[in-house]
């Protein structure tokens, strides 16, 4: 289970960050049309055909920017090793998480995927099916992680994935309705729900939200948990040192419940998926948006997009809870995605030298082409970057803590269990009384 001590590793890594910059089963596709078929052969030298497979979540649809660097870094890397092809499988968030289970069921992984940290990678380690990859730290990446992000990938002393994300999760907003009904930026709870009744009340779904992915809901709760209980008690609930039958974190749960009473969320929300809800927000049918920072590029650089909505996108902080323990400048958080090698790939060595290369491109790539805050040290005092960019970034040196998204804070059986309580509590198909015990009850197996 994730240690405690991981808020204080991050907010170290917090102030690293900004320390160096200031110095659908979508599709299937291959970048070379000369496609081999798969080969046992380790290494480029040798010249002969290799193929690698390589799946990924980040579609060109939902996540242009990114697909576009992934690509250029494919093109790049083919045209440096002519023998080597890199044959890429996209799904979108949810699809990869159910088919990397199935394709670890029956030991058919691909030869290089995208991981989550902590909890999430635990039963992937315990089943022998990701490769070490602490001779890649040792090599030409020595020193070019941010301090802290790699640790979570780390078991047993061993580092099983290399990260490419770093993350923070504001409340996007949109400018335009905010200025049409004059609301202003909420700092206190109670402004929040003030700002929740008045969209309401004319007829603008307040907050979008698809909850049909459940982690999605689980931000929600998470940032109560935070300001009404304070981080180190969400902290201890989690790693089961305490009880999510405090009285705070059953407040939490019930202010999500009076939340929805409020109809603060978009109609059917437990019903629709991320990318579903996130589309409301696009098209200017929801006021606000909490998603992770790995959406920047939506808000800033990608040009599908159009720019007049881009413009008016701007963030704030979850807001403080009167009375509660929570810090304004707590966050939800931490490392996002990483790299990962089979331990089973017939081609192993070979793929470790392709994510050794990927990262090592990802890093300036993700900040200028797609906007995305990067796991690596990239000194951004050169760079034109957009001014949300800039003020996300900043916000990272302000950070008291960051706490790690719960489910990939537990194991799995643990996490499951917390998104199926999320999803039931929303939908107030549980008190939280029950929801509460209920999460006790599976991090205590």
């Amino acid at each position: 289970m994730f240690k405690k001590k991981w808020a204080v590793v991050l907010l170290t890594l917090c102030l690293a960050i900004v320390a160096a910059a200031c110095g659908n089963n979508a599709n299937n596709s291959s970048n070379n049309g000369n496609q081999s078929s798969d080969s046992g052969s380790n290494g480029s030298g040798s010249g002969e055909k290799v193929t690698i497979k390589f799946m990924h979540l980040w579609p060109e649809g939902v996540s242009a920017g990114q697909n576009k660097i992934v690509n250029q870094i494919i093109n790049e890397y083919q045209t440096e090793h002519p023998n080597v092809t890199i044959k890429q499988e996209v799904l979108d968030n949810e699809q990869y998480k159910n088919k990397l289970k199935v394709l670890s069921a029956s030991n058919q992984l691909p030869d290089v995927g995208v991981t989550w940290a902590a909890g999430f990678l635990q039963p992937y380690v315990d089943g022998k099916l990701f490769a070490p990859l602490d001779d890649l730290l040792s090599g030409d990446l020595n020193g070019k992680f941010v301090n802290g992000t790699t640790e979570a990938y780390a078991i047993d002393g061993k580092t099983y994935g290399l990260p490419l994300e770093f993350n923070i999760t504001p409340v996007y907003y949109n400018k335009a309705i905010f200025e049409k009904y004059n609301l202003q930026v909420p700092t206190t709870y109670d402004e929040f729900k003030n700002v929740v009744k008045t969209l309401s009340d004319n007829g603008i779904a307040p907050i979008t939200l698809g909850n049909k992915d459940r982690w999605t809901g689980s931000l929600w709760y998470m940032y109560l948990a935070d300001r009404f209980a304070g981080q180190e008690t969400l902290a201890n609930a989690i790693n089961g040192s305490g009880s999510f039958k405090d009285p705070s974190l059953i407040k939490a749960a019930t202010e999500i419940q009076s939340l929805v009473d409020s109809n603060a969320f978009v109609k059917g929300f437990n019903g629709l998926s991320n990318e579903e809800a996130k589309s409301e927000f696009l098209n200017g049918h929801a006021a606000m948006y909490m998603m992770g920072t790995w959406e920047l590029p939506n808000f800033t650089t990608n040009e599908d997009i159009p720019q007049d909505f881009r413009n008016n996108v701007g963030f704030f902080k979850f807001p403080t809870v009167e009375g509660g323990k929570g810090d304004i400048n707590s966050w939800v958080g931490g490392p996002g995605v990483g790299l990962f090698v089979s331990e089973n790939s017939k081609v192993k060595d070979e793929a470790k030298k392709f994510v050794d290369y990927f990262v090592q491109k990802w890093g300036e790539q993700a900040v200028t082409g797609a906007g995305v805050i990067p796991a690596t040290k990239v000194d951004t005092s050169t760079l034109q970057l957009p001014q949300l960019y800039l003020d996300l970034f900043d916000e990272m040196n302000k950070a008291t803590s960051i706490t790690l998204f719960a489910d990939v804070q537990m194991e799995a059986g643990a996490a499951e269990k917390h998104l199926n309580l999320i999803q039931s509590l929303f939908g107030k198909a549980i008190t939280p009384e029950k929801f509460s015990e209920e999460h006790d009850a599976a991090l205590s197996k």
